[in-house]
Protein backbone atom coordinates (compact mmCIF):
# COMPACT_ATOMS: atom_id res chain seq x y z
CA UNK A 1 0.00 0.00 0.00
CA UNK A 2 0.75 3.65 0.27
CA UNK A 3 2.82 2.98 3.45
CA UNK A 4 4.96 0.69 2.06
CA UNK A 5 5.88 2.61 -0.95
CA UNK A 6 6.71 5.52 0.91
CA UNK A 7 9.22 3.39 3.42
CA UNK A 8 10.75 2.38 0.07
CA UNK A 9 11.07 5.49 -1.73
CA UNK A 10 14.43 6.36 -0.08
CA UNK A 11 16.33 2.81 -0.69
CA UNK A 12 14.61 3.64 -4.04
CA UNK A 13 15.94 7.10 -4.90
CA UNK A 14 19.11 5.48 -3.37
CA UNK A 15 19.16 3.40 -6.26
CA UNK A 16 18.16 6.10 -8.50
CA UNK A 17 20.79 8.23 -7.88
CA UNK A 18 23.62 5.36 -7.93
CA UNK A 19 22.08 4.53 -11.40
CA UNK A 20 22.25 8.44 -12.25
CA UNK A 21 25.78 8.29 -11.01
CA UNK A 22 27.04 6.08 -13.44
CA UNK A 23 24.54 7.42 -16.04
CA UNK A 24 26.30 10.93 -15.61
CA UNK A 25 29.82 9.48 -15.99
CA UNK A 26 28.76 8.37 -18.95
CA UNK A 27 27.32 11.63 -19.92
CA UNK A 28 30.42 13.16 -19.16
CA UNK A 29 33.14 10.99 -20.32
CA UNK A 30 31.51 10.75 -23.73
CA UNK A 31 31.12 14.41 -24.21
CA UNK A 32 34.46 15.27 -22.86
CA UNK A 33 36.13 12.65 -25.31
CA UNK A 34 34.13 13.95 -28.13
CA UNK A 35 35.05 17.56 -27.72
CA UNK A 36 38.59 16.13 -26.84
CA UNK A 37 38.29 14.66 -30.49
CA UNK A 38 37.27 17.88 -32.26
CA UNK A 39 33.51 17.45 -32.49
CA UNK A 40 31.30 20.35 -31.52
CA UNK A 41 30.34 21.00 -27.51
CA UNK A 42 26.48 21.23 -28.69
CA UNK A 43 26.63 17.91 -30.67
CA UNK A 44 29.42 15.74 -28.86
CA UNK A 45 26.55 16.15 -25.51
CA UNK A 46 23.64 14.67 -27.82
CA UNK A 47 25.56 11.85 -28.07
CA UNK A 48 26.54 11.22 -24.79
CA UNK A 49 23.08 11.86 -23.79
CA UNK A 50 21.33 9.36 -25.92
CA UNK A 51 24.16 6.77 -24.41
CA UNK A 52 23.46 7.68 -20.99
CA UNK A 53 19.90 7.45 -21.51
CA UNK A 54 20.43 3.55 -22.84
CA UNK A 55 22.61 3.13 -19.83
CA UNK A 56 20.40 4.19 -17.46
CA UNK A 57 17.07 2.58 -18.76
CA UNK A 58 18.75 -1.07 -18.60
CA UNK A 59 20.27 -0.46 -15.06
CA UNK A 60 16.64 1.77 -13.68
CA UNK A 61 15.28 -1.34 -14.63
CA UNK A 62 17.57 -3.93 -13.47
CA UNK A 63 18.33 -2.09 -10.12
CA UNK A 64 15.92 0.64 -8.80
CA UNK A 65 12.23 0.10 -9.88
CA UNK A 66 12.52 -3.23 -11.37
CA UNK A 67 10.20 -4.18 -14.46
CA UNK A 68 7.19 -3.05 -15.37
CA UNK A 69 4.38 -5.22 -15.65
CA UNK A 70 3.96 -4.21 -19.45
CA UNK A 71 6.16 -5.50 -22.08
CA UNK A 72 9.95 -4.04 -22.61
CA UNK A 73 8.65 -2.87 -26.03
CA UNK A 74 5.82 -0.81 -23.81
CA UNK A 75 8.54 -0.21 -20.87
CA UNK A 76 11.30 1.70 -23.34
CA UNK A 77 8.67 3.64 -24.65
CA UNK A 78 7.85 5.63 -22.00
CA UNK A 79 10.86 5.47 -20.62
CA UNK A 80 12.00 6.96 -23.92
CA UNK A 81 9.18 9.62 -23.72
CA UNK A 82 10.15 10.56 -20.00
CA UNK A 83 14.05 10.60 -20.94
CA UNK A 84 13.57 12.75 -24.43
CA UNK A 85 11.42 15.37 -22.55
CA UNK A 86 13.98 15.81 -19.56
CA UNK A 87 16.79 15.51 -22.31
CA UNK A 88 15.16 18.02 -23.87
CA UNK A 89 15.80 20.39 -20.22
CA UNK A 90 18.79 18.86 -19.71
CA UNK A 91 20.52 19.96 -23.49
CA UNK A 92 18.40 23.38 -23.28
CA UNK A 93 20.46 24.23 -19.70
CA UNK A 94 23.37 23.70 -20.82
CA UNK A 95 22.90 25.09 -24.48
CA UNK A 96 21.85 28.07 -22.74
CA UNK A 97 24.77 28.45 -19.86
CA UNK A 98 27.20 27.64 -22.82
CA UNK A 99 25.73 30.21 -24.98
CA UNK A 100 25.36 32.63 -22.23
CA UNK A 101 28.46 32.52 -19.88
CA UNK A 102 31.33 33.14 -21.88
CA UNK A 103 34.79 30.90 -20.64
CA UNK A 104 32.12 28.44 -18.81
CA UNK A 105 33.95 24.87 -19.07
CA UNK A 106 30.98 22.34 -20.97
CA UNK A 107 31.90 19.87 -17.94
CA UNK A 108 30.41 22.67 -15.79
CA UNK A 109 27.60 23.08 -17.71
CA UNK A 110 27.08 19.16 -17.61
CA UNK A 111 26.98 19.20 -14.16
CA UNK A 112 24.72 22.63 -13.43
CA UNK A 113 22.13 20.75 -16.40
CA UNK A 114 22.14 17.74 -14.95
CA UNK A 115 21.99 18.54 -11.91
CA UNK A 116 18.62 20.18 -12.55
CA UNK A 117 17.04 17.09 -14.65
CA UNK A 118 17.69 14.11 -11.70
CA UNK A 119 14.74 15.21 -9.76
CA UNK A 120 12.25 15.96 -12.98
CA UNK A 121 13.51 12.34 -14.48
CA UNK A 122 12.98 9.89 -10.96
CA UNK A 123 9.40 11.47 -11.09
CA UNK A 124 8.67 10.91 -14.35
CA UNK A 125 10.51 7.30 -14.31
CA UNK A 126 8.61 6.32 -11.25
CA UNK A 127 5.19 7.60 -11.46
CA UNK A 128 5.35 6.77 -16.12
CA UNK A 129 7.72 4.97 -17.27
CA UNK A 130 8.02 1.95 -14.44
CA UNK A 131 4.55 2.71 -12.93
CA UNK A 132 2.47 -0.03 -11.43
CA UNK A 133 -0.60 -1.09 -11.05
CA UNK A 134 -1.14 -1.11 -7.65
Amino acid sequence: GLEQMNHQLPGQFGRFAFVGAIGFVVDMGTTLVLIGLGIDPLLARIVAIVLAMLTTWRLNRAMTFGPSPTSQVSEGLRYLLVAMAVAACNYAIYAALLLNISGLQPAVAVLISTGFATGLSFFGYRKFAFKTNA
